[in-house]
């Protein structure tokens, strides 16, 4: 299996970096994984290039190619006027908008403040949702006064374990052959959820048939 890690820090070393290290060795615990790390920042020149040109150079390349491939995603960012930053941003805006489909990914954010601790949840997570991917349910903020704390400690944990569990090849096994993104959706117009836990696996119920049970009831 591979697990890619996706971090957007600016400085070497950044606390962006540190966390998603922290968050990789998390779920390298629980999983048998050859993990690769991409710096965005190594990569700044050939995303403005693909911009204008419409082709990725060689090394933007075989970074789109190995999110593309990958079993599980970590991707981090510095936080940037209240959202993710533009790098962060303009690296997912050039990768084929199908790469994500279903794919468990656990992301992450780094702020100066406790104040911008909800950009998991009002950024990264509809942006992936956007892109069709698994996003899980625990998200890592972890502000400069969080290190050390013993609090970010167990969300890394936690966090980890998550994908850890998404990526095993049990829990794939445990699901039926149906499409991931609709078997996560609150509710739709085709079906009703009746279990969201990976190892139990997904099932959806047709709506006529949810319905004529209950009429019969």
């Amino acid at each position: 299996m591979k697990l890619v890690v996706i971090s957007a820090g600016l400085s070497s070393p950044s606390s962006t970096r540190l966390l998603a290290d922290r968050l990789e060795a998390a779920t390298l615990e629980h999983v048998d994984a050859e993990a690769q790390v991409i710096e965005l920042r190594e990569l700044a020149t050939e995303i403005a290039q693909h911009f204008v040109t419409g082709f990725p150079p060689a090394r933007l390349a075989a970074a789109l190619d190995a999110v593309a491939a990958a079993d599980g995603l970590i991707a981090v960012t510095p936080v940037f006027a209240a959202s993710y930053s533009g790098l962060f941003k303009s690296f997912f805006d050039v990768l084929d908008k199908d790469a994500l489909t279903g794919k468990p990914v656990l992301v992450g954010a780094t702020g100066g403040t406790a104040r911008h601790s909800l950009v998991t949840e009002h950024a990264l997570r509809p942006l992936f949702s956007h892109l069709r991917a698994l996003v899980l349910p625990t998200a890592v903020y972890a502000a400069s006064e969080d290190w050390g704390d013993e609090g970010l400690a167990q969300r890394i944990t936690r966090a980890g374990t998550e994908l850890a569990r998404f990526m095993a090849p049990a829990s794939r096994a445990a699901a039926p052959d149906v499409d991931t993104t609709a078997a996560i959706a609150p509710r739709s117009l085709t079906g009703a959820i009746t279990s969201v836990d990976p190892a139990d696996g997904f099932e959806v119920v047709p709506f006529a048939q949810r319905l004529a049970a209950l009429a019969a009831g």
